[in-house]
């Protein structure tokens, strides 16, 4: 299932917040070599963890994290504002219709259609906000991946060659975008609906302060 949390309410489901730290480790630490700080737990965070940020979370059945993504409004604090800002051309990426979305981890063994959940809820993010887009970093590999689930970013600049590459990009959020992503991902769309109401209800998300 899909769960929207606000950092602030991670303490609420202490399992899926510590295994989602713990696979972030594994993922970006072990298996990608980034340089980060692992702490003393096993788990990854960054600076951006403690601005509340809205986690789009795929949660197994047994309460462990399958999988995960992070978005923070463009007005604040973002990675593309602050470290990556080179590859957008020097503009500056900042409206409230634009969300940066980073941290796209799949836990080991995920089931194959984890992925397309996950973008699923993304969507469903944009969609129900309004937004127009969301703007991330990624390898350039990860190119092909958004590719075969049917929602390629707009490259807006990229740093180095080849499948190593780092590449800054917008995703268009569109409403023809929602099906074939449900289809990828297994689920209804009624499904997909309830998981989110259940968390915002249906009106638009009110940032956390």
């Amino acid at each position: 299932m899909i769960r929207y949390l606000f950092g602030n309410a991670l303490h609420r489901y202490p399992r899926l917040r510590d295994s989602m730290f713990a696979d972030r480790a594994t993922q970006f630490h072990s298996r990608l070599k980034w340089d980060i700080v692992i702490d003393d737990n096993g788990h990854e965070r960054d600076q951006y963890d403690p601005l509340n940020p809205l986690y789009v979370i795929w949660q197994r059945p047994d309460g462990t994290h399958g999988g995960s993504l992070r978005y923070l409004p463009t007005l604040g604090r973002t990675m593309v504002e602050e470290h990556f800002a080179h590859l957008t051309g020097g503009a500056r990426v900042r409206h409230s219709a634009i969300w940066e979305c980073t941290r796209l981890c799949l836990a080991p063994g995920a089931a194959p259609n984890v992925s397309a959940a996950l973008m699923l809820g993304g969507l469903e993010v944009g969609l129900n906000l309004g937004l127009s887009h969301a703007v991330g970093v990624f390898d350039a590999r990860m190119l092909r991946v958004y590719g075969r689930l049917g929602w390629p970013p707009a490259v807006l600049g990229q740093e180095g060659e080849g499948r190593h590459a780092i590449c800054a990009g917008l995703w268009a959020f569109t409403p023809d975008l929602r099906r074939p992503l449900l289809t990828r991902a297994g689920l209804s769309g009624r499904l997909s609906q309830l998981w989110y109401i259940r968390t915002f209800g249906s009106g638009k998300v009110v940032l956390a302060a």
